[in-house]
Formats: C-alpha cells, sequence, structure tokens
C-alpha cells in the first residue's frame, strides 16, 4: 500500500523505491524499474539483531543505509551483504569494529586493484594481439641484435 508521504510501497517490512533521476529522460520501461529497501526492523529481525547494533554500525561507519523520504532507513541487498561480512567479523572471528573497518577497507582496496588489474592485463593483450598482427604481416628481417652466423675462431 502506497505511503502518502513520501511516495513509497510498502510490501510487509519491505519498501519498494522507485529509481529517482533529476530529469526524466530515461525510457517508460526503464523507470518501472524498482530499488528494493528493507526497513531497520525487519534487518534486524532477520539477523537477530537489536536495531540499535545496525545504527551503531551506521555510526561508525560500517554500513550505510540509503533513506527514503521519510527519513527511514532502507537496507538494499549489497547492505545485507556486508552486514553477512560484519557479522561473521564480529560474531565468528572475535574481531572488534576497529579491525571491521580496517578489514573492509581493505577489501574494497583488493577488488579496486583486481579492477585495475583485469583492464591492465587487457591492454597488454590487446598491444600484444597487436604487435604480433604486425608482425606476421611484416615479414621482412629486421637488424638483429646478435649475430646469426658465428664467427669464425681464431686458432692459435
Amino acid at each position: 500500500m502506497p505511503c502518502p508521504s513520501d511516495g513509497i510501497l510498502n510490501v510487509g517490512a519491505q519498501y519498494i523505491v522507485p529509481s529517482v533521476r533529476k530529469r526524466n529522460t530515461m525510457p517508460q520501461r526503464a523507470r518501472k524499474r524498482a530499488k528494493a529497501g528493507y526497513m531497520i526492523s525487519a534487518v534486524a529481525e532477520l539477523y537477530k539483531l537489536h536495531p540499535q547494533t545496525l545504527r551503531l554500525y551506521e555510526r561508525v561507519g560500517l554500513l550505510k543505509p540509503s533513506r527514503s523520504q521519510g527519513n527511514t532507513r532502507l537496507y538494499t541487498d549489497s547492505d545485507l551483504e556486508r552486514l553477512d561480512v560484519i557479522l561473521t567479523l564480529a560474531r565468528d572471528m572475535g574481531v572488534n569494529l576497529a579491525g571491521i573497518e580496517i578489514i573492509l577497507n581493505m577489501r574494497e582496496k583488493m577488488v579496486e586493484m583486481e579492477r585495475q588489474m583485469t583492464e591492465f592485463a587487457s591492454v597488454v593483450q590487446q598491444e600484444l594481439s597487436r604487435v604480433a598482427s604486425t608482425r606476421s604481416q611484416d615479414r621482412e628481417p629486421r637488424n638483429a641484435i646478435v649475430r646469426a652466423t658465428p664467427r669464425a675462431s681464431r686458432t692459435s
């Protein structure tokens, strides 16, 4: 049922928040896509947490839920995945909040480095392909760094 104050559709404990653009330049079909968000009470119940724990995680910067127009916290699926990691580190491994922050930051940096390495490998592969194709087309002998025929050895 629609919430009259902010235009958000409430489906049980899940809110459906329409994607917002500055201008309506998106096609009609793409505008209908919605982003799901879970209220703090639903997330707390799902993960057996107190809502204050989720607020603490937000306050220290571990979670960054989006907000509805009515200022309600809305947790997306990516927020829930991040919460899974946080809870695994805290509950199962005994890592404190400062350690969790460091680990999450390192994970983000590793993902970015992996993306950069993939991009670099792609560029190198393209360059190698380009060089190989120009070499196969250009069969003329080039100046060699090493002599092709050995010198006659001197006998004393």
